[in-house]
């Protein structure tokens, strides 16, 4: 084949995501959905099954004619890559557990042709180099054809196998990093081992060894004795991948490299012996496949690394646009070239997440020509159907930067950074699936997130604090936000049936928390990690950072409140399903634990609730909830924030928190405060970030969505915009302008798009215009006064 059309055969295939729909509906008639599959799980007939290993899975079939339709399901562990005639056509399988283990259901139809046909897999094992977000049982593949015709492509032994010998782990180990890292080995590939074009039909596969069937049947979830792959359809779209151009080469070292390299417009070289080190710019965070494509340069490495930020000699990060005198620390990849005439491309096989992208490139005897570096962005595929603009221009920076945090952390599941762990914690998820709602109106990602750590609880009751993940981590308040979580989704989306489903692991949760009240009626003594915030706590008893005093002794204010403010609103989700008992204890309960804080906890000559009892120590947190339970007097809840927003010996809620500091502000009636409160985000794009922080600096994570919770506040705070009844039935603006002349927004509603613009006139006054879709009523609050809305458009001056 002549190089270029390999050359372009490959980089299409990469291409082909971006144009890939998603994975059809699973038609719950088919057999294989309530039986056991005829085909098998097929893995290599000599390699061990639970050892690192990267395999090529192949399988030659004819066709009398082109289908029209050509419907298979398809799986893998730990992670699959499908070809069909050389294009990529999809991957996975989404991220789940053993009990819940997904698969893909795509038509191939549009990839094959009259005659002789191949699909290709490459299955990825990582096993003790996994990513902590992997779980898995052992390496294994399997196809299975939907209907009569496409049963030739069931796995069997008449699909083909190879160990890929060019594969090993780099080990980008915490020490190197000296921070909690837990994304995964990185690739080394040596070239000359590579298989190359194994995905072509025209490959030769003639010394491959025939698959070997592993011993047991596959099955759908709920059929079987074995704990083994539970098969369940996939519920969320493919990722889509979009080419992406590097920006600009910041620095070069021992090599002349200029800007249009990065654009695909020159290649360079780099003689032999020798040593070359370029340092390229994204110009942004972003979530990528890099792709480095090279010829020649036999036994030369190429260390592909990556970083958020580049560090100086304190690995201090500073001003993320500033490159001199700061050196790059981080992830890295590793492509061993062969000697090659023909063009190379080297692709990890996880994407990687970077801003900054170094390559080292060290020859042997042998020059290297380097012809293109390029990335391919990857992510769940959300769309930005919201929108936000007002008069203060500098507010669409944190507008766009918030919607690139909200896009790195969600892919598969939402992440709570995609740099360091691609962890799905429920604390980081209840705001994330807020913003997606409100930003996107696709609520597929939230509804897999509730059902996954549903699928996580324990036999204490309790929920994991992440999940899916490999490595068993339990936060109670964590548990809490899953309850709350639900009440979110259950309030903005009408889907009876599915929350229905939730109640039981709701009532686990919430007896888990009950059985540990102590005589006071506060939290007596918890177990596990007791994580409130990243806040400077004075609680050096309590272990673990982010967690206040009492957690460990008993006696949190925080931990109580937290658990009054889910009882009060599940307990409206109870009521609705008819489970009135249980719906009265909740609230009552409710309740109750509010006045036990107050009881215990508030402190007259401080007009504060303190963190414990003995009244030591005081946060933002406690009174921030405090005010959204009604520990406080309703009364005194004004004058209780205006202190938790001017007392600066509080402790202070860090990025995390401030989303329920928002939250007060809007219950007090005082939400014109909340711009005002964006000073760090503010000072965060002064320091170059492109997304938003994990914490106030010094931060690990330069990309953390629950730092993108102002996006949310723009459209529910300033806007105004909530749902008013259970299922966003109705809805209900109230607007907070702050300084702002005005301010017009739109976010998407299952019935259409809500749309609101209000300007201040002149005497003090708001004017209106508000668009509601087909079917939506509501009203709108201002100062005090109420007017009905009707859908459609409207013009209202109050």
């Amino acid at each position: 084949m002549k190089t270029w059309l390999l050359f372009y055969l490959i980089f299409s295939t990469f291409l082909s995501f971006a144009q890939t729909p998603a994975p059809l509906a699973v038609n719950p008639s088919l057999r294989w959905q309530t039986d056991f599959w005829k085909a098998q799980w097929i893995g290599h007939p000599t390699a061990p099954i639970r050892s690192y290993g990267v395999y090529h899975f192949r399988k030659n079939f004819d066709l009398a004619q082109k289908p029209s339709r050509f419907v298979i399901n398809v799986s893998g562990d730990n992670r699959y890559q499908l070809f069909v005639n050389g294009k990529a056509v999809v991957s996975g399988p989404a991220r789940s557990d053993l009990q819940n283990w997904n698969y893909e259901t795509v038509d191939l139809a549009p990839y094959l042709t009259s005659g002789k046909n191949t699909l290709a897999a490459v299955v990825t094992y990582m096993a003790e180099y996994a990513p902590f977000y992997q779980m898995h049982y052992q390496f294994g593949f399997i196809v299975q054809g939907d209907g009569d015709a496409e049963q030739v492509v069931n796995t069997n032994n008449t699909w083909k196998v190879y160990q890929n010998p060019a594969y090993s782990p780099v080990i980008n180990d915490i020490p190197k990093l000296r921070t909690y890292i837990v994304v995964g080995a990185g690739d080394r590939v040596e070239g000359a081992k590579y298989p190359w074009g194994w995905q072509e039909p025209a490959f030769d596969d003639a010394g491959w060894s025939a698959a070997k069937p592993v011993g047991w049947a596959a099955k759908p979830r709920g059929l079987g004795t074995d704990g083994n792959w539970n098969l369940v359809p996939r519920t969320i779209p493919l990722m889509e991948e979009i080419p992406q151009r590097l920006a600009t080469v910041r620095r070069a070292e021992g090599v002349d490299v200029a800007d249009d390299f990065l654009q695909g417009k020159n290649s360079f070289a780099v003689h032999r012996n020798h040593k070359a080190v370029i340092l390229c710019d994204q110009g942004h965070l972003t979530n990528a496949f890099p792709e480095l494509t090279i010829s020649r340069g036999k036994d030369a490495v190429i260390t592909l690394a990556y970083a958020e930020a580049l560090v100086d000699d304190n690995r201090q990060k500073g001003n993320r646009d500033q490159v001199n005198g700061k050196q790059l620390i981080g992830f890295e990849d590793q492509f061993v070239g062969d000697g090659s005439k023909q063009k190379r491309t080297f692709r990890p096989l996880l994407f990687r997440t970077y801003r900054y992208l170094q390559i080292t490139i060290e020859t042997k005897g042998d020059p290297v020509e380097i012809h293109d570096l390029m990335g391919h962005f990857t992510g769940y595929p959300f769309q930005e159907k919201a929108r936000f603009t007002s008069s203060d221009e500098s507010l669409k920076d944190i507008w766009n930067v918030g919607w690139r945090t909200a896009r790195l952390c969600a892919g598969e599941t939402y992440y709570d950074c995609p740099y360091y762990e691609q962890l799905q914690y429920t604390g980081d998820t209840r705001i994330q699936s807020l913003i997606s709602l409100y930003m996107t109106g696709d609520d597929r990602l939230m509804r897999k997130a509730i059902l996954d750590y549903d699928h996580s609880r324990f036999n204490d009751g309790l929920t994991q604090s992440r999940y899916p993940s490999a490595d068993f981590q339990v936060i109670p308040p964590f548990s809490l936000y899953w309850v709350t979580m639900i009440y979110d989704y259950w309030m903005h989306r009408k889907d009876d049936k599915f929350v229905e489903s939730m109640l039981p692991g709701i009532t686990t949760v919430l007896d888990w928390h009950e059985k540990r009240l102590a005589d006071n009626g506060l939290n007596g003594p918890l177990q596990w990690w007791n994580f409130v915030d990243w806040a400077k706590w004075d609680a050096p008893d309590e272990g673990m950072g982010g967690v206040p005093k009492g957690a460990r002794k008993g006696g949190s204010a925080i931990l109580t409140l937290q658990q009054a403010y889910t009882m009060q609103r599940i307990s409206q989700v109870f009521y609705h399903y008819g489970k009135n008992q249980q719906a009265e204890h909740y609230r009552l309960m409710g309740i109750r634990l509010a006045k036990n804080v107050y009881n215990n906890c508030w402190d007259a000559g401080r007009g504060l609730v303190a963190d414990t009892p003995d009244k030591t120590s005081f946060s933002q947190h406690a009174n921030i909830w405090a005010i959204l339970t009604d520990a406080v007097p309703v009364a005194q809840q004004k004058a209780l924030m205006q202190k938790v927003m001017a007392d600066p010996n509080l402790t202070q809620a860090t990025f995390y928190f401030k989303f329920y500091l928002f939250q007060a502000l809007k219950k007090t009636g005082m939400a014109d405060q909340f711009l005002p409160t964006l000073k760090p985000w503010h000072d965060m794009l002064a320091l170059g970030l492109t997304t938003f922080a994990e914490n106030p600096e010094p931060t690990r994570s330069d990309c953390h969505a629950w730092s993108a919770a102002p996006n949310y506040e723009f459209l529910s705070t300033v806007c105004g915009i909530n749902p008013a009844s259970p299922g966003f039935q109705s809805v209900v603006i109230t607007p907070y302008l702050g300084a702002l002349q005005f301010a017009e927004g739109t976010m998407p509603h299952p019935a259409g798009d809500i749309t609101v613009r209000f300007d201040k006139t002149p005497t003090g006054g708001l004017k209106g215009v508000i668009t509601l879709p087909d079917g939506l009523t509501g009203t709108l609050k201002w100062h005090g006064k109420t007017v009905a809305l009707k859908e459609g458009q409207q013009t209202v001056t109050l």
